[in-house]
């Protein structure tokens, strides 16, 4: 029986067809594509790695400085800063600013759920940030709102919640957060104020303290406004009703 040509055979005639041209022309996108995912991949696992390296060595170091410390100070020079433990901050200032900022603090993950559920349902504009989430921005990243800092800020505040207790979260965030132009830090924030130190400040002086913080460049502590008068009854509440547990407060 005669051989059967290879090039009348279609399996062959199919294997031995060059690619259409079409598919040719697609290749090197492909191929881009593919090495882009792959360096993409390859740096954002190294900066995730970084992140949690810092994290973790910030829970146990107190961080030097901060960009907004930076820029703020040298913006508005001449008030000292001290960083104190939370042993050394009265719990009144304590208790203040998470009544002010972030009641459920001891409660959530780092992202208070409740209060984000009533900003989309409201559709008001104010933020539902928790004190971890200032925290993470306070530290790591920079002021002002930008995609790119909202996603690294939700990157870290998991990290943070992770390897931080939140008796060292409020005191990072109690050392680091602005009480006006250039003043940075609880001690720094008594002694301009009330020409005190933070471990003495009264309830209302701490409240009035906390009541500038959403925008502590153009408000001033008001010890009888309506607004410090609501931040010590919130206070006193959180005392009362052990929502403070979790910063195992001495006095």
């Amino acid at each position: 029986m005669p051989r059967r040509s290879r090039t009348s055979d279609p399996a062959a005639l199919a294997h031995d067809a060059k690619p259409a041209p079409a598919a040719r022309r697609w290749r090197p996108v492909r191929r881009g594509l593919i090495w882009l995912w792959g360096w993409t991949r390859w740096l954002g696992l190294r900066l995730l790695a970084l992140m949690f390296v810092l994290v973790f060595l910030f829970s146990f170091i107190n961080p030097p400085t901060s960009w907004t410390i930076i820029t703020g100070q040298r913006e508005y020079p001449g008030t000292p800063r001290e960083w104190l433990d939370m042993d050394e901050m009265s719990p009144n200032i304590v208790r203040a600013v998470i009544a002010a900022e972030d009641a459920n603090f001891c409660n959530h993950w780092g992202f208070d759920m409740s209060e984000i559920r009533k900003v989309i349902a409201s559709g008001s504009s104010r933020g539902a940030s928790t004190i971890s989430q200032q925290t993470a921005k306070n530290v790591f990243l920079w002021q002002g709102r930008s995609w790119p800092r909202k996603v690294m800020e939700t990157t870290y505040t998991p990290m943070i919640e992770l390897l931080w207790s939140k008796r060292r979260i409020a005191e990072v965030y109690l050392n680091l957060a602005e009480f006006g132009r250039g003043v940075f830090g609880v001690q720094a924030a008594a002694q301009y104020y009330f020409k005190t130190d933070a471990d003495k400040l009264t309830l209302r002086q701490a409240a009035a303290l906390a009541s500038i913080l959403p925008a502590p460049r153009s408000r001033n502590p008001q010890t009888g406004s309506a607004r410090t008068r609501q931040i010590v009854s919130g206070a006193q509440t959180i005392q009362a009703d052990g929502r403070d547990s979790c910063l195992r407060l001495v006095r």
